[in-house]
């Protein structure tokens, strides 16, 4: 099997499926109760300014995250209308599924729609790395504000704290029965592109000789996030709590905009014997949040993968339908 080395693909789990991100096109696939696979494909459309900007180190982190919080919301709803039909348990005939599945495809293309979807998945997004960024801050603060006076000891402790919560919730969360299923089918997403990316046909038997770890891994980023904080954040001092507070949300950007272009640099030295252990602590955090996927969920995993493969060809045959 080959494929273009300089073509970079990532994805994303959902519940009982997988999303890849393609070249001209994002496609979902998942799992249904009656054993189907469905497929839900959103094409990849992007404005001029947002291309330029995700060419331009340190702001294309920012500009990336935020467009996979919105991409990934709308296929992460998809996923959960599903599983939700499944689990209610309603039986309706071949032609009201139709039906349904055609209103579901017309509901998603609608602009409003997805806008809206969108814009639920970006403030998330802010609204979890602002949990994650302040509590710390506020529990440090409170714990040894007057234990000692060295402002980047503080902040080391303050990373301690944030990965230490980090880990708690986690593991937490992968107690669930619908979390470990995700955290499988994240592996199964690993598995996938690791196998494509080696070149390799893309069965069942070939993608789960590979690891459910990967360099360019979302969890590697949040670990890189604590550890860049800690570094910035000991450049510029302060006098009180809330300026603490106030300097962590408007550097926030700049973690992102930094901490994403190490992960850059750390995917592309993993083959290098010494500095590929620089990536080890985001591989570390993915045993917690990756899991051991079986056949069915690769399965899943590879029809994804498949079917964004097909649609960035046939796009790539048409330039017209690309936007």
């Amino acid at each position: 099997m080959s494929q273009p080395k300089c073509t970079i693909y990532g994805g994303q789990a959902v519940i009982e499926g997988v999303m890849f991100g393609g070249q001209t096109v994002h496609v979902t696939a998942v799992r249904r109760k009656n054993n189907e696979i469905e497929f839900f494909e959103a094409p990849k459309r992007e404005q001029n300014w947002v291309k330029a900007l995700k060419k331009i180190p340190f702001v294309r982190g920012l500009v990336g995250i935020v467009e996979a919080s919105a991409k990934g919301s709308q296929h992460l709803t998809f996923s959960a209308e599903a599983y939700a039909e499944d689990e209610s348990g309603e039986e309706t005939s071949t032609t009201a599924k139709k039906v349904a599945k055609d209103e579901k495809k017309s509901i998603f293309s609608n602009f409003s729609t997805i806008l809206s979807v969108a814009v639920v998945g970006v403030l998330s997004f802010i609204f979890g790395k602002l949990i994650f960024t302040l509590v710390p801050a506020f529990v440090e603060d409170f714990l040894f504000r007057n234990a000692f006076e060295n402002q980047v000891l503080h902040n080391f402790i303050e990373g301690i704290i944030k990965i230490v919560l980090l880990l708690f919730y986690l593991f937490a969360i992968s107690q669930t029965p619908l979390i470990k299923r995700l955290f499988q089918y994240h592996g199964a997403e690993h598995k996938v592109i690791s196998c494509y990316e080696a070149g390799e046909e893309l069965t069942v038997r070939n993608v789960q000789k590979y690891s459910t770890l990967h360099y360019r891994c979302g969890s590697s980023f949040m670990v890189l996030t604590v550890i860049i904080g800690v570094v910035i954040y000991s450049f510029i001092g302060y006098d009180t709590l809330w300026e603490r507070i106030v300097q962590r949300v408007a550097l926030l950007p700049v973690v992102i905009g930094v901490s994403y272009e190490v992960l850059r640099f750390t995917n592309s030295v993993r083959e290098i014997p010494l500095l590929r252990y620089l990536g080890y602590p985001g591989l570390w955090l993915q045993h917690l949040t990756t899991k051991q996927p079986d056949d069915r969920q690769v399965e899943v995993a590879i029809a994804s993968f498949k079917r964004m493969l097909e649609l960035d060809g046939r796009n790539a045959s048409d330039p017209g339908l690309v936007r």
